[in-house]
């Protein structure tokens, strides 16, 4: 038999591999999936990231921005394998923490796979409309995602990123399309809006969110009003919406996307940080609880 010398070493040894052994169980390439939109003709791509322990597991619905879910590299390829850093990201964050986690594409099936340029927000086709048309999205994978098993079905919240932030804004509202539900369940238990722009006829006047949300602003954006966002924000809490802010000063647009030369700006680096910590606290409150 051979002796053990250094038995507190060996435990913490063993305790590394098996946190590193969990972080490769959470598979880099996600599931690729379809189901129907809201609007009942549109057929959706979704991309699942999935836990490896057992279930059932609460889940997120993630939606993109303005430029689509897919790399500015994808070189006209459009799949798991091409999805921009970003939602890889984030997609592995939410099932190492036990989340399901459904990344819907809402331009690839509409005839835009990659996406839209910054500032053309009034050149966009009304078929990819965050008002009128991306909330049935949000929907159809909120009804794909209650049918599946090992799914905590009255468990299932909503993140989204500028164009995508916008669209949870709307989607939030008791007057978003797509309510009531078909199925006469209730809807998202709770979600995250990430720098969107605040500007939409559909959140002006009065407005009231079905579910807590968490709000994320970019102080330094430049793609999208800040102010206006924190005028929104004032208004909707004043309503008595659930409804936490948090300001990041000098973070850009698009702060948490992890590229080197985002994250090389001090105020962006310390905002994507900071916002991983909230949206996992937040859901942990909201969908966990």
């Amino acid at each position: 038999m051979i002796g053990i010398r250094n038995p507190h070493k060996m435990i913490l040894r063993l305790m590394a591999l098996l946190v590193i052994a969990s972080a490769c169980n959470v598979a880099a390439t996600p599931r690729t999936v379809h189901f129907e939109s809201a609007d009942h003709k549109t057929n959706l791509v979704g991309y699942m990231w999935e836990p490896t322990g057992p279930g059932p597991h609460p889940a997120v619905v993630l939606l993109h921005g303005r430029a689509g879910p897919y790399s500015s590299l994808a070189n006209g390829v459009y799949s798991a394998e091409t999805l921009s850093k970003r939602h890889k990201e984030w997609g592995e964050f939410w099932a190492a923490r036990n989340y399901v986690a459904l990344l819907v594409d809402s331009f690839g099936p509409r005839g835009y796979p990659a996406g839209f340029t910054k500032g053309s927000y009034d050149e966009r086709p009304p078929e990819v409309s965050e008002q009128t048309v991306r909330p049935l999205d949000a929907y159809g994978a909120l009804q794909y995602l209650r049918k599946q098993s090992g799914i905590l079905k009255d468990r299932i919240g909503m993140q989204g990123w500028s164009n995508g932030g916008m669209t949870v804004l709307v989607t939030m509202s008791d007057q978003s399309p797509g309510l009531p539900l078909p199925s006469g369940g209730a809807g998202f238990r709770a979600a995250i809006a990430e720098y969107p722009g605040c500007g939409m006829d559909a959140i002006k006047g009065d407005y009231h969110a079905y579910a807590p949300m968490l709000l994320m602003i970019a102080g330094d954006d430049e793609e999208v009003s800040p102010k206006r966002c924190e005028e929104f924000a004032k208004r909707a809490r004043a309503d008595g919406n659930d409804l936490k802010v948090i300001v990041y000063p000098g973070a850009a647009h698009n702060f948490d996307d992890p590229s080197k030369s985002k994250q090389s700006v001090p105020a962006n680096h310390q905002a994507t940080e900071d916002a991983m910590r909230q949206a996992d606290g937040f859901f942990q409150a909201h969908l966990l609880k």
